[in-house]
């Protein structure tokens, strides 16, 4: 945890930015697997640990701005807690750690709330993305299934405060970059022709373990690069293939780390490999250079997909402007999903609470396929920490879908394409802190090029 003052100092702005009424927070409960004693691994919602910092299951909060109160609701361990759980601090002693003086039983925090609503006073909270809350905040606030309404001042306040890091904020996020690139390297050392994917992500999983951090998204490891999100980890790894890895260390503290990289099975990439990772390497680094303050995102999204575009042209997958194909969608053939996100308690910012606030400060998403996956398009400010991922795709289905429906013909050949039909996809993912001059990479450096990842195979 940081120093109580770090906590109370957000409350207060927070306070400030909202102006009235009562915010209610939500902390996580324990979540069963498949008995209610055998949970998950625990995880605290992450704007409860922003205003509150306290990991434990079981709390609630308020912010009750108009009586100038703020209150932890929760509950003592009882012997059989402890018996199996050990002795922890009481309610009390966690309140003080973090500047607030006056606790609750959880069975009050109802009441509470209906004193607030037969006065009248605005109660404020947040979209819900657990089951349990929407039933507990229906059951609080007396309201029916469908009818919530979240708060927008709640939201825009909140996200006004968490997007710019602070000091003590990056030098967590940096540990956890830093663990980060550590299990990457793990992956790259690691992977041999014959293996399991799955061998491969146990022993950069164990890196995460092996620093005192958990995981900040379940691993991708996988010789299937085409489909984005590859949980799978069964496959056995054949010379010739590559292996995109996309995974990240969380620290204890809730701070995330996001990195992706792609491993040739052998000692060396093929030429037809080669030639797809080097533009890929080219979109990175012109999207990296293009980072500084004022620049909308989106600019750098856009920056990035031409530069697919025209590397995928000289090779006659592509035809005609580079810059025409982008403006039509055309590059989401190959690229279609977003260049990157925001990243800090959460490994996708916030995004609970609404990538239109997060990424876009209200304006509206674009609903092209592959820009709509875009999940930061704002101008950039110092202390916004944010991925940096382009990748290229062949993805079979879609290739089969667009070809059918005869889709940018003027931009993609589809007869070329058909060769490249079992290429599978890459990429790459460094995260970047934005400051008053530019940007800077956040963690240990881990192979980008070819020739970097060549040398440790």
């Amino acid at each position: 945890m940081f120093a109580k003052e770090t906590y109370m100092n957000r409350r207060n702005t927070l306070k400030k930015s909202v102006g009235s009424g009562l915010l209610l927070f939500l902390g996580n409960d324990e979540s069963g697997m498949n008995y209610e004693d055998n949970t998950y691994p625990y995880r605290q919602d992450s704007s409860f640990l922003y205003f509150f910092g306290l990991p434990y299951a079981g709390l609630n909060a308020i912010i009750d701005i108009d009586e100038d109160r703020e209150i932890i609701f929760g509950d003592e361990l009882t012997i059989d807690h402890i018996v199996w759980m050990g002795t922890q601090p009481t309610l009390h002693e966690k309140a003080q750690r973090v500047g607030i003086g006056e606790t609750r039983p959880s069975a009050d925090l109802k009441a509470y709330l209906e004193k607030a609503r037969k006065k009248g006073q605005t109660i404020h909270y947040l979209p819900v993305y657990r089951a349990e809350h929407r039933l507990k905040l229906l059951d609080l606030l007396g309201i029916k299934p469908g009818t919530e309404q979240p708060s927008v001042t709640f939201i825009k306040a909140i996200v006004n405060l968490r997007n710019y890091k602070t000091a003590e904020e990056i030098v967590e996020i940096e540990r956890a970059c830093d663990v980060t690139a550590e299990m990457h390297l793990a992956a790259m050392r690691t992977l041999r022709v014959g293996m399991k994917e799955c061998e491969v992500s146990a022993a950069l999983e164990a890196v995460a373990q092996a620093h005192g951090c958990s995981l900040s998204f379940p691993t991708i490891a996988t010789v299937c690069g085409q489909t984005l999100h590859n949980h799978y980890h069964g496959h056995t790894v054949k010379e010739g293939d590559m292996l995109l890895v996309d995974a990240g260390a969380e620290t204890a503290m809730g701070y995330a780390g996001d990195m992706s990289s792609t491993i040739c099975a052998g000692k060396k990439f093929t030429s037809r490999q080669k030639e797809i990772y080097d533009i890929q390497v080219a979109s990175h680094r012109a999207a990296v250079d293009a980072l500084k303050p004022g620049v909308p995102f989106k600019e750098v999204y856009e920056l990035s997909c031409r530069v697919i575009c025209e590397g995928l042209k000289a090779l006659g997958l592509m035809k005609g402007d580079p810059a025409e194909a982008v403006a039509a969608g055309a590059h989401a053939m190959f690229f279609p999903c977003g260049l990157g996100h925001m990243m800090g308690l959460d490994v996708h910012d916030m995004e609970n609470l609404g990538e239109v606030w997060v990424g876009y400060n209200g304006e509206p998403k674009s609903t092209q396929f592959g820009r709509k996956s875009l999940r930061l398009a704002r101008p950039l400010e110092p202390g916004f920490v944010l991925t940096i991922e382009p990748g290229i795709y062949f993805i079979p289905e879609l290739i089969d879908y667009w070809k059918a429906e005869k889709r940018f013909t003027d931009f993609i050949n589809y007869d070329k394409l058909e060769s490249y039909r079992d290429f599978t996809g890459l990429r790459n993912e460094e995260d970047y802190l934005i400051t008053e001059t530019g940007a800077r990479r956040l963690g240990k450096k881990i192979p980008l090029t070819t020739e970097e990842v060549e040398v440790l195979r």
